[in-house]
């Protein structure tokens, strides 16, 4: 019999420290025996790293929120046919650095579009697939921006001001709340090892790994 794929999201706005903790997940889990393929939104494959590049690139024009939001699908698209589903129907286990909670946090909570349009699209483009676990790492928006600030130049989100964060954290919040079954919830504010002791609990209780 096929083994049975899992599909792991991380989520959080800017700073929480997503790309050191998804390290730890992926080792984590290889560790455990399974296959991981590691990637990330909007990005994943040659088409939809692109579009990724024009969604976070810095620009003097004015970027419509639909306009942002039907980029983000479009990737997703592309990331869910070309990537997501081989690797879930072969047995693999899909980590991923974002996924749709945050098309609901950054341009349903943050832009101010409705999630009831949102989820139209979701629906549309996903077809009922859904992360098995998502990991939210939490953490106060100013602290999170003065980390972010400190580690790169800022790409065009990284420039919005705390409101948009505070509004995008809230966004995780009502997403959680919503499907709270679905979401591990880690205070990223404690220590780099208090927080993945916290991430190695939530993945050995809800997927059960040995």
């Amino acid at each position: 019999m096929q083994p049975t794929g899992r599909f792991i999201t991380v989520e959080g706005t800017e700073g929480v420290g997503k790309s050191t903790n998804i390290a730890f997940i992926k080792a984590l889990l290889e560790s455990s025996g399974v296959e991981v393929v590691l990637t990330r939104e909007p990005g994943g494959t040659p088409l939809a790293e692109e579009i990724r590049a024009l969604l976070l690139s810095p620009r003097q024009e004015l970027v419509n929120d639909d306009a942002e939001m039907l980029l983000v699908f479009a990737a997703r698209a592309q990331h869910i046919d070309q990537v997501i589903k081989p690797a879930l129907s072969r047995g693999a286990w899909v980590l991923s650095d974002r996924f749709t909670d945050a098309t609901f946090a950054y341009q349903g909570a943050g832009r101010g579009i409705s999630w009831e349009r949102i989820k139209l699209l979701e629906s549309f483009v996903q077809a009922g697939l859904s992360p098995d676990l998502t990991v939210w790492l939490d953490l106060d928006v100013e602290i999170g921006m003065e980390r972010a600030m400190a580690r790169s130049e800022p790409d065009r989100f990284e420039l919005e001001k705390k409101t948009f964060f505070e509004k995008v954290r809230a966004g995780y919040q009502r997403r959680c709340d919503e499907d709270p079954d679905r979401f591990a919830v880690i205070d990223a504010s404690h220590s780099l090892a208090v927080v993945q002791q916290e991430i190695a609990r939530a993945l050995k209780e809800r997927l059960h790994l040995a």
